[in-house]
């Protein structure tokens, strides 16, 4: 089997990861076949000023659709909200934590109005904005390790990161801060991957079997749901988080403005079969805002 994925050290690791345990279970030789995305190509932008639709996906959904792959390993929050016709995500393996981080050589509550933080997140400059904690905000790209040195060894005092990345690359010795989830609420599907196939590829079961968690699968749509309701990606700043608590399953999306207004915050609880259906309630409940 070939596995496209791109060639970042968080994306290989996670592919590597991915492989491994396919062919733990199938015995099968995966190869791998770096691809590179145009989201990979622009690190000068803003990605919420861009067409985001895709931007670290397409590339990788055309290798797919020309059978040059056979399945793509993609982290869940850079997926559009809707895939080609063709395609399909075959399996969610467990998430990993979903929580935001604080990189910096000073805790949170330390940090002074004026501090100069690092990210090109529009949720998370909303959020900042919101505790009123007057950064001077300033836009920070490029992969893990590069936004990490610059947070510690640069003019920049702090950045915002996803924990599962620094976990899948064993760098948590940098995280300053943890962020509760209701404190800084991370996009949907963070945490989670996303193993993508052409519909009709003949060993999907297979892979579905082998790698496929069904609770982060249904978390995990269930976030997507809201953004596929409203139609938006990076360019809105929301966040949502679902688990399963005490075998109910709960979803939880914050809306606000870039300035850091509360627009709307929605929580729904039901069972897991239901998890998609309650996503597309809370969209609904926010698309009178977009």
């Amino acid at each position: 089997m070939i596995v496209g994925t791109r060639g970042s050290q968080l994306a290989l690791a996670q592919t590597k990861q991915v492989c491994a345990d396919l062919a733990k279970v199938t015995g099968v030789d995966i190869d791998i076949e770096i691809i590179k995305t145009k989201g990979d190509k622009i690190t000068t932008s803003q990605l919420y000023n861009m067409d985001s639709k895709g931007l670290f996906t397409k590339e990788l959904d055309i290798a797919l659709l020309e059978e040059e792959v056979d399945f793509t390993v993609h982290s869940f929050k850079d997926l559009p909200t809707e895939l080609d016709e063709d395609l399909k995500v075959v399996a969610v393996p467990k998430r990993e934590s979903p929580n935001e981080v604080l990189i910096s050589n000073t805790h949170w509550n330390d940090l002074k109005p004026g501090s100069k933080l690092g990210t090109s997140s529009l949720r998370r400059e909303a959020f900042c904005n919101h505790y009123q904690k007057d950064f001077e905000l300033k836009p920070i790209r490029g992969n893990i390790e590069t936004r990490i040195d610059k947070a510690l060894n640069s003019d920049l005092d702090a950045t915002i990161m996803a924990e599962a990345g620094l976990k899948r690359l064993g760098l948590t010795e940098y995280i300053k801060d943890v962020f509760p989830l209701n404190y800084i609420t991370p996009p949907a599907g963070q945490g989670a991957l996303a193993i993508i196939t052409r519909k009709d590829y003949e060993k999907n079961d297979v892979i579905q079997k082998a790698l496929n968690d069904y609770t982060s699968m249904q978390e995990v749509f269930a976030e997507k749901k809201v953004l596929e309701e409203l139609g938006v990606g990076c360019q809105w700043p929301i966040g949502a988080i679902a688990q399963m608590n005490d075998k109910e399953f709960n979803i939880y999306s914050i809306l606000l403005t870039k300035e850091g207004e509360i627009l709307k915050e929605q929580n729904e609880k039901g069972s897991i079969r239901d998890a998609v259906e309650l996503g597309g309630r809370i969209g609904r409940l926010f698309a009178d805002y977009v």
